[in-house]
């Protein structure tokens, strides 16, 4: 590894790039498979995300977090790029819409509980992870 090597990172969604910085010391992102630790110089990689936080290590040792709801990340020659389903920077969370996210999606188990409803149960807990996600790296 270079001694002055940086890792590139960029977050985009359907909706525009929501994150960009050149001058990255790591990345970590939870893969399907589990945790994954980027440094300068990584081997080529392409995984599925779950739903969690991304966080990028700056060269001044300052870390950003990102929330980031399913995609994939590609990393190759110290550029990292990650392409989301949806994704918020932690200062761009609204906690309190994310508390009444999460209310409603416990709201709504309950019910598909109640009535054995398996495909609405499944959307709530992916609405209940996402909630919990947002708050979890707003109060990062």
């Amino acid at each position: 590894m270079a001694d002055n090597s940086v890792l590139t990172v960029s977050i985009v969604t359907p909706d525009g790039q929501v994150y960009e910085n050149d001058q990255a010391s790591m990345l970590v992102v939870k893969t399907k498979e589990g945790q994954l630790g980027i440094l300068p110089d990584h081997v080529p990689v392409i995984a599925s995300l779950s739903i969690d936080e991304v966080r990028i290590k700056n060269s001044n040792d300052k870390e950003d977090a990102v929330a980031v709801n399913g995609g994939f990340v590609e990393f190759s020659d110290n550029l990292a790029t990650i392409v989301a389903d949806t994704a918020e920077n932690e200062t761009d969370i609204d906690v309190a819409r994310a508390e009444s996210a999460k209310k409603r999606a416990e709201a709504t188990i309950r019910q598909a509980q109640q009535v054995h409803d398996n495909s609405e149960l499944r959307r709530a807990q992916i609405s209940l992870r996402r909630a919990i996600n947002r708050i979890n790296v707003a109060k990062h």
